[in-house]
């Protein structure tokens, strides 16, 4: 009778015999670890054990990799749309600013229609360059200024960011021709909390900036915003807080005073 070969699946021992064995020598394995092979199988190669540690940690590994090169290869075929849809978003906010509704409309169109520049200008009030104003980050002494055009007045459109309550807060103020009188506001959030701080981004807390002044006696004094009751110390004109939302009107506040405090020169240069 011929004699049957019993492999471990565990370490590869090869057991010849009529059955296998109790217990593998080599690695101590029970019976139900080894598995007959049989005359079509090829004993001068050692299976691949699917259990050990090694399988494993190599499995492991090749999944890392694969799910590494997936994700990079989405990331660099979504990223050009992403970053067209962010400009786009700011374009919307900018015309926003200026009571520009893109809704149902073309919103790259309305954009080239009302805004006729996007400079940048320094601290001393000098425009840098007519151009270009869209993808500068302020700071290093370069500060974005939009030039638009509704029905044939200028207005110059200015960007603003700042910290809320539990995050970031943006947006945009527009000026009438003289520098001084507020047209609109833009203001927008990260995180703050809905029916507080959230409601900065409604008309009732955006639109009684429209028409005050951020020049007291040809100086910069920006405009407050302020706890029903108080006044500013500074004489400057102020609107009303949020019910509720004192810590992210408060950011809205310094911001107005801190982001446009750096266009100064450029306001008061006549």
């Amino acid at each position: 009778m011929a004699t049957k070969k019993f492999r471990c699946t565990v370490c590869g021992y090869i057991h010849e015999g009529d059955k296998a064995p109790a217990i593998c020598p080599v690695c101590k394995a029970d019976s139900s670890a080894f598995e007959e092979i049989t005359s079509g199988s090829d004993t001068g190669k050692k299976k691949i054990n699917t259990n050990s540690n090694v399988y494993t940690l190599l499995y492991a590994s090749i999944m890392v990799v694969i799910v590494a090169v997936v994700l990079a290869f989405t990331h660099s075929s979504l990223s050009s749309t992403q970053n067209a849809n962010e400009r786009l978003d700011k374009k919307k906010q900018i015309l926003s600013a200026i009571h520009i509704d893109t809704k149902g409309k073309d919103a790259e169109a309305t954009y080239t229609q009302y805004i006729r520049k996007d400079m940048i200008v320094n601290g001393a009030g000098e425009v840098v360059s007519e151009n270009g104003g869209f993808d500068v980050l302020n700071g290093d002494d370069a500060y974005a200024l939009y030039l638009a055009e509704v029905d044939g007045a200028t207005k110059y459109i200015l960007p603003l960011n700042g910290t809320g309550l539990w995050g970031a807060i943006w947006g945009y103020i527009a000026l009438n021709a003289d520098k001084n009188t507020v047209y609109g506001v833009f203001f927008s959030h990260a995180s703050e909390t809905p029916g507080l701080g959230a409601e900065i981004v409604t008309p009732a807390f955006k639109d009684p900036f429209i028409g005050k002044h951020i020049m007291k006696d040809g100086k910069f004094v920006s405009i407050a915003v302020l706890k029903k009751g108080k006044r500013p110390e500074h004489g400057e004109e102020y609107v009303d807080a949020i019910s509720g939302g004192t810590i992210t009107s408060t950011g809205v506040s310094n911001m107005l005073r801190i982001c446009m405090s750096k266009y100064e020169k450029f306001l008061t240069k006549k």
